[in-house]
């Protein structure tokens, strides 16, 4: 076969592509995805001016018009506000509260109900919202991760991950810290470090964090009495 005649230290035309289409690292978006997070995010127990410039919440509540052919008109409740909304009868729960009420701490991860990252408080229990239809959710009382801060303060669940490190990437983290507000709500789950791990078994940390979560959730327990 002949040799490759090209000069030492040349690249060919693939190489000099596939150089030139090296992303390269960018810092910027990995500051808006963690303010992404909202007040109520990790991010925000860092500094108060991240938690005051990260706040997802709507001002005021959305209140539509009359709908339009094809849609219905449905009343969610999100946080403690009434929002007026003209959502088409296949509307997905998360995609409604990323899209129209911009609250976009709810990640989209599997979009199956397999990784938990979109998990929510639907009265109370927690929920995959990628797998709940809108109308399906006239009159619940709904929390999402932007919800659980009250008055700069964060929830319990909140100071406890930080403070356990319970996070790396924290995409899953709002799913995992609503999981864990709803397990703790609940007396037929047992207090335990394994039924803990049971409990949450349907939020998947793709970084490995699950020590430092189970320690979170536990550390939680102590400064809730028991009780979220």
């Amino acid at each position: 076969m002949p040799k490759d005649s090209r000069p030492q230290g040349r690249t060919t035309g693939l190489d000099d592509a596939v150089q030139s289409h090296t992303p390269e690292p960018n810092v910027a978006s990995r500051r808006r995805f963690l303010q992404s997070l909202g007040a109520s995010g990790v991010a925000a127990a860092t500094s108060p001016a991240w938690a005051q410039m990260a706040t997802a919440a709507p001002v005021e509540a959305v209140k539509d018009s009359a709908p339009k052919a094809g849609e219905i008109q449905i009343t969610l409740r999100v946080n403690g506000m009434a929002h007026r909304l003209n959502v088409t009868p296949n509307a997905v729960l998360l995609d409604v509260l990323r899209d129209r009420l911009h609250l976009t701490g709810s990640k989209k991860g599997c979009d199956h109900g397999q990784c938990g990252a979109c998990t929510l408080l639907v009265n109370g229990k927690s929920i995959n919202s990628c797998l709940s239809l809108a109308v399906q959710h006239q009159g619940d009382e709904i929390t999402t991760i932007e919800g659980l801060e009250q008055n700069g303060q964060l929830h319990a669940v909140q100071q406890a991950f930080w403070e356990h490190d319970a996070y790396q990437c924290g995409y899953c983290t709002s799913g995992q810290m609503m999981s864990a507000v709803s397990l703790l709500n609940d007396p037929a789950i047992g207090t335990d470090d394994d039924s803990v791990r049971e409990a949450m078994s349907g939020n998947i940390c793709r970084c490995g964090a699950y020590k430092n979560i189970l320690a979170a959730i536990q550390s939680a327990r102590k400064t809730l009495g028991g009780a979220a």
